[in-house]
């Protein structure tokens, strides 16, 4: 059976353009006493049920956070407020670039 040109495109192995990701630097500040901050690149973003996962920049370390409860962003702003099952985060995100991934084709 052979598809048409259009079911063919609608098929993920079957598209021509490359897969994109996008890096985002970030640095996520925990909100209380004795409240530290971390940067690096965005690994897992915010969900609800998940955890942050955030790449130090030497890329050997990562910063895991328990799972989120709760994710709040500022209107017009690229800041989010992430509560977790024990903590409470401010992440605010420094910069976005588009990158094609490796290994598609």
């Amino acid at each position: 059976m052979r598809l048409s040109a259009s079911a063919e495109a609608s098929r993920v192995d079957g598209r021509e353009d490359a897969a994109r990701l996008s890096i985002v630097d970030v640095v996520l500040r925990k909100l209380g006493k004795g409240a530290r901050s971390v940067g690096g690149r965005l690994v897992r973003a915010p969900r609800k049920g998940s955890v942050v996962v955030i790449e130090f920049p030497d890329g050997m370390h990562e910063y895991v956070t328990t799972p989120v409860k709760r994710v709040l962003r500022i209107a017009g702003r690229e800041v989010f407020y992430i509560e977790t099952i024990n903590s409470r985060y401010r992440l605010e995100v420094r910069s976005r670039e588009t990158a094609a991934a490796e290994g598609t084709g």
